[in-house]
């Protein structure tokens, strides 16, 4: 029992498509935007040296960029 792909289908599939592609485009910026946030947070409170805690004898090494 074969069924055809009506025109209704292909506009339905090319709309839930184009859905999904914005829902993904919109969630993996904000998941960036979130990260970055993160790790520029995680920077700026860097540890003290105030503390003689066996952490902060330890040497810090520099932080690489790419």
């Amino acid at each position: 029992m074969g069924t055809s792909l009506t025109p209704e289908f292909w506009r339905l599939f090319a709309v839930l498509l184009v859905i999904s592609m914005a829902v993904t485009f919109v969630l993996s910026a904000a998941l960036d935007a979130l990260v970055l946030r993160a790790q520029r947070r995680r920077i700026r409170r860097r540890p003290t040296a105030t503390r003689t805690t066996e952490a902060s004898r330890r040497p810090v090494r520099p932080l690489v960029r790419h």
